[in-house]
Formats: C-alpha cells, sequence, structure tokens
C-alpha cells in the first residue's frame, strides 16, 4: 500500500506543475513532494521517517493547494493503522489527519457554509472508512485464523499437539527429499491400567502425558507423530545412543505403561519409503506380538497359582477335620488303657471320609483323560439308565430318559462321562426331598450333542449358581464340594460345556455340551 503512494505523488507532482503557475510554490511543492516519496520509500531502513510523514504530506497539500491529496491522507491513514487491532488506537490518528487536511484544506478555499460542511462530511467518512477497515480487517482475520486452524487440524491431533499420521507422513516425505537418512521410532501403548488412576479422564492424559514426555525425551526430533489411537511415531535424526535412550523413557518417565517399540533406519535393505514403513511396522507387530504371548502366560500362571491355592487351602480344611475327630478319639482311650473300641467304628469312618476326600483330590488334579475314542453317547446313557434305576427306586424316585437320535457319536473316555452323569444323577436324587421325577433329554443341533438333566427338587438360589463349580463348594453336611467341579473338568477335558439353569422350589436343570464326531464304525 505504501508503495502505490510513490507513482501517485509522482502523478500530482506533474499535473500540479502544469495547472499552478507560481514558480515559488511549484519549487516547495516539488521539495515536500520528494521529501514525501523520499520518507515512503526509506522507512523500512529508517523508521523513525514514519513518524514525519504527516508534516511532508501536510506541507505537500498547503504547497500544492489540491483537494486531490484527501486520497493521500486515507493511504497514510492506512498505513498508519495497518497493524492495529483496536479502534481505540486508530480512529485518534485518523481524525488527527483528516482535521490536518481539513485545517489546510480551509486556507485556499472560501470559508462558508458550503465549506464547513464538506469538511463535516469528511470527517464522518474518515469515520465511516475507519469502522468499514476495522470490519473488513476483522474479517480477514478470522479468516486467516479459520485457515490457520484447519491447516493445524489437517496435520496435527487435536488431543496432543502432536502431528497426525497426515503430518507425519508429510514429515517422512520431506526427509526422503532432503536425501537424509533417519531413524523410524514406532512406539504402540499396550495397556495403561492403573496408570494416573486420580485423572477424571485418565486415557487422555495418559496420551497427552505420553506426547509430553516423548517431546522432552527427544527434543532434535524431526516430527513427533499420535496416529491410531495409541500408537506413536518418532522421525530422528542418526543418533547413536538410541537404544539407551528409549530404555530411559520407558523405565523413567512411562512406568506402568506396557509399550512395545521397534526402531528402523531409513533406507537400511528398503528399496521404497513404503517399503521400509511395512518393514518398521511388521517388526512393532511382532513385538506387539510377543509382549501379548508374554501377558497371556502371566495370565495363564497367576491363574494356576491361584487355583493350586484355593485347592490346597480347601484340601486343608477339609482334611483337618477328620484329623480332629481321630485325634480327639484316641486322646480319649488314652484313659481307658488305649482301648479304641467304643469309638472305633467313627474313627474308621473318619478315615474313610480323608481316602475319598484324598481320592476326589488326586483325580480332580490327574492331567486330562486319554483313553478318548469315537463312541455312541446313547450306549454311555443306557448304562447310566441301567446303574441309577435301582437308586432312584429305593428312594421313591422316578428317572426317565429321551433320546432323538441314538446314533450321535462323541469322542469320549466313556468311563469318564459315565462318571460324570451318575454324579449329576444322583445330585438330583439328594435334590428332592419328596418323590420327584428325573428327566435326562438328549438332542443334537448342529455339530454338538446336548444332554439334559432335569430335575423336580429345590432348585437353587441364584446367588450360588456362579459358585457352585467351584472345588470345595458344598451344601452338604458331607459333602466333599470336589463333585462338581471334576465333573467341570471332565467335560472341558472332552472339548463341551456345563450349564446350569435353577429356580427355586421348581427345581434344576444340569446341560452338557459336547462336540459330535462322524460314526467310525
Amino acid at each position: 500500500m505504501k508503495m502505490v503512494i510513490f507513482p501517485i505523488g509522482c502523478l500530482l507532482v506533474i499535473v500540479s506543475s502544469q495547472i499552478l503557475g507560481q514558480t515559488s510554490h511549484l519549487i516547495w511543492m516539488i521539495i515536500t513532494g520528494a521529501l514525501l516519496i523520499i520518507s515512503i520509500w526509506g522507512e523500512r531502513r529508517y523508521p523513525y521517517l514514519r513518524l514525519i510523514q504527516w508534516l511532508f504530506l501536510g506541507l505537500f497539500h498547503y504547497f500544492s493547494e489540491l483537494n486531490w491529496c484527501n486520497m493521500l491522507y486515507y493511504m497514510l491513514i492506512f498505513s498508519m493503522i495497518h497493524n492495529k487491532q483496536k479502534i481505540t488506537q486508530t480512529l485518534p490518528i485518523s481524525m488527527l489527519l483528516v482535521f490536518q487536511y481539513t485545517l489546510i484544506r480551509l486556507t485556499y478555499v472560501s470559508i462558508d457554509t458550503y465549506s464547513l460542511l464538506v469538511s463535516l462530511f469528511d470527517m464522518l467518512t474518515a469515520i465511516v472508512i475507519i469502522f468499514l477497515y476495522h470490519t473488513l480487517m476483522s474479517s480477514e482475520s478470522e479468516k486467516r485464523k479459520l485457515r490457520e486452524k484447519n491447516q493445524f487440524l489437517t496435520l496435527h491431533d487435536p488431543l496432543t499437539g502432536l502431528l497426525n499420521y497426515e503430518g507425519y507422513m508429510e514429515v517422512l516425505h520431506k526427509t526422503v527429499e532432503a536425501e537424509q537418512s533417519f531413524l523410524l521410532v514406532l512406539l504402540n501403548v499396550n495397556n495403561y491400567s492403573g496408570y494416573e488412576k486420580g485423572s477424571d479422564d485418565p486415557w487422555c492424559s495418559v496420551i497427552t502425558g505420553t506426547g509430553k514426555r516423548i517431546i522432552s525425551q527427544f527434543p532434535e526430533a524431526h516430527g513427533v507423530s499420535r496416529y491410531a489411537g495409541d500408537r506413536f511415531a518418532i522421525v530422528l535424526p542418526q543418533i547413536p545412543d538410541i537404544d539407551d535412550r528409549i530404555s530411559s523413557l520407558l523405565s523413567n518417565h512411562l512406568q506402568g505403561l506396557q509399550v512395545s517399540y521397534s526402531v528402523s533406519c531409513y533406507p537400511g535393505r528398503s528399496q521404497t519409503l513404503q517399503q521400509f514403513m511395512t518393514t518398521a511396522e511388521d517388526q512393532l507387530l511382532q513385538q506387539q506380538r510377543s509382549q501379548w504371548i508374554k501377558n497371556e502366560e502371566e495370565v495363564f500362571r497367576s491363574e494356576r497359582l491361584r487355583a493350586v491355592g484355593e485347592l490346597a487351602a480347601g484340601m486343608a480344611h477339609e482334611i483337618r477335620n477328620p484329623l480332629t475327630a481321630i485325634r480327639g478319639f484316641l486322646q480319649l482311650s488314652r484313659g481307658q488303657a488305649f482301648n479304641i473300641a467304643p469309638w472305633y467304628e467313627v474313627i474308621m469312618s473318619e478315615v474313610t471320609r480323608v481316602t475319598e476326600l484324598t481320592g476326589e483330590f488326586l483325580q480332580f488334579s490327574k492331567p486330562q483323560v486319554n483313553h478318548m475314542r469315537p463312541e455312541k453317547l446313547a450306549k454311555c446313557l443306557d448304562r447310566v439308565m441301567s446303574l441309577t434305576e435301582s437308586d432312584a427306586a429305593s428312594r421313591g424316585h422316578w428317572i426317565t430318559l429321551h433320546m432323538r437320535d441314538e446314533s450321535v457319536c462323541v469322542n469320549m473316555d466313556r468311563d469318564k462321562i459315565v462318571q460324570v452323569l451318575i454324579n449329576l444323577i444322583r445330585n438330583a436324587f439328594e435334590a428332592m426331598s419328596d418323590p420327584g421325577e428325573v428327566h435326562i433329554d438328549m438332542m443334537q443341533e448342529g455339530n454338538n450333542v446336548f444332554v439334559c438333566i432335569s430335575d423336580t427338587g429345590s432348585g437353587i438360589p441364584e446367588s450360588s449358581l456362579s459358585t457352585i463349580f467351584n472345588p470345595f463348594y458344598t451344601t452338604k453336611e458331607e459333602g466333599t464340594g470336589l463333585g462338581l467341579a471334576l465333573c467341570q473338568k471332565i467335560v472341558q477335558d472332552h472339548n463341551g460345556k456345563i450349564t446350569v439353569e435353577s429356580e427355586v422350589g421348581t427345581g434344576s436343570t444340569f446341560t452338557i455340551c459336547l462336540p459330535v464326531v462322524p460314526d467310525e464304525s
């Protein structure tokens, strides 16, 4: 804008030289015009010239006596208020320049009503122009900020302020175009449970905190990116101690996080940037897979130790009771010359109880079944019926069997499956205090066969359904609590599952699901 004043000033000088006939006015007009042009031309090198431009313009206006100078005044106003955002800063400057123009104009025109109205109009026009100028500047400023914000969001992650995937790719391409070799470090946060629990938004705090710590650890990075949720990419120049610095980042700054990472050097063995990125992502995936396998092993080991601890605690509790009774009876026999005859039967029953408990525990802790072969499930059920019918009759119960397809074959250890079915049926007998009915139903659905054992007993409370398969859980006075746990283990060893549905006062239904195999006979 300022450079436009130069040719306009020259034009005014030429025109005025043709109009004015007075030599002295022409000389002073040329001098002041030249000074004005010089001040505009040299203000970049000598900024103090801006402070006296209004003086040169006023003198030029005075000697030229041209109303055209009004345009020069507005240009000078725009030049002086260009970088000022508030109207309270620009309006006084503008009004002073317009007032200067009005005073000088009144020196060479007749002072009458028309001239005064024109002067008033010039001032009002200046105010309107200043307001329009600020409105336009505000609109342009908002548009510029919006463009900058959109440009930032295009290349940056709004949560952390780091580069997003687009920005990450742009940095990679620029680095490759500069023919620089670089290191690419990829980090993936596998989990962040327990990290900064006091935060209202733990996920956001972990992500933003991780980004800040990466930037502080690698200030020389060409770019740091966050993409794919919890994955970070760091583009670094070649540095010799990269492994030590990553270890320091993980141990000191990212404690409590499980982080998988890979380090790749470009170009390495890669022919293209895309091939290099694929290799780097594959390396990170292998690290993640190794970490996942390690985590699964840790979880399995912890679960196994917990199960062993629960079994050992339950076993110790169950054995301690009969041993305490036996010890008490032996101490009583001491006072009767060690005659145990009065308590012999009780002692033997307690010894038998310990023996049975130990046998069930050993059976429960044995490895999975080994005598597996395809057999028809119908034959197994027929055998169960023959073994339980007399027990049902002696208790006053009825037992029925319904098989929809007797040709269904299951890969099983027949004795183990018979043991499971008999255990469930006897539990059903014991759940019915009055004469009732136990119904066994076998049906095939798709690649599975279901055996349902239903009774009309007292049912199981809903609060106990989730614990009945736990070792040593029992509601019987003489039970060991290993029966249902053993049934569940045997069914699981056959790649099946056992479930229960029950309603208090109506009865229970235990369902065994086993995979079907082709009949090889």
